[in-house]
């Protein structure tokens, strides 16, 4: 009897974790489609690095996962796309669910978290200015033009997500990290 609860109760467990997982993802993909139209805004980052660093690595990456896989659906099926997001994401939530882990005052750990942010930010073009010239076998001077075009739209996203994490990311964590005590 004893064994049976405790698998109904890892059962509904995993359904809440599916299901907070779900609502994340799709909160993701429309904060993406609603400002998609907008250059320079970038508000996934925050809304990632705030889940992980909150929900941890496991259920970090499980979300980056079917992001990465889910948005192909509203934007279109672009390879390129899928890699460098399935990379990316998977790795953000990784870095953000460690930097969780670690406990530190909250101006410290905003800091921190913000720094990060913007450097991954960055890394995320890095990753495409690589992977897409190899993946469509550009030659090396249109891989360099593919980077210097780069550089115009890594600015003010970068800017973006470091205004926007500084502001938002100690309010969505407290609110993640609510959520997270009812599972």
């Amino acid at each position: 009897m004893n064994g049976k609860k405790r698998q109904k109760t890892r059962t509904v467990r995993s359904a809440k974790e599916c299901a907070y997982i779900a609502v994340f993802v799709a909160l993701t993909i429309a904060t993406q489609l609603a400002f998609s139209a907008v250059p320079g805004v970038e508000l996934v980052t925050l809304l990632f690095v705030s889940y992980a660093f909150s929900f941890g690595i496991r259920r970090g990456m499980a979300a980056a996962t079917a992001f990465s896989l889910l948005r192909q659906l509203v934007f279109g099926f672009y390879p390129t796309v899928l890699v460098l997001y399935l990379v990316y994401y998977n790795m953000l939530a990784s870095v953000f669910g460690w930097l969780g882990q670690k406990p530190k005052g909250p101006m410290k750990r905003l800091v921190l978290v913000v720094v990060c942010a913007c450097v991954c930010t960055v890394l995320f073009t890095l990753l495409d200015n690589v992977l897409t010239p190899l993946w469509y076998g550009y030659s090396a001077k249109a891989a360099k033009a593919y980077f210097y075009a780069s550089i115009p739209f890594v600015l003010p996203q970068t800017a973006c997500v470091g205004i926007s994490t500084a502001l938002l990311f100690l309010p969505l964590e407290r609110t993640f990290r609510l959520i997270k005590r009812t599972l």
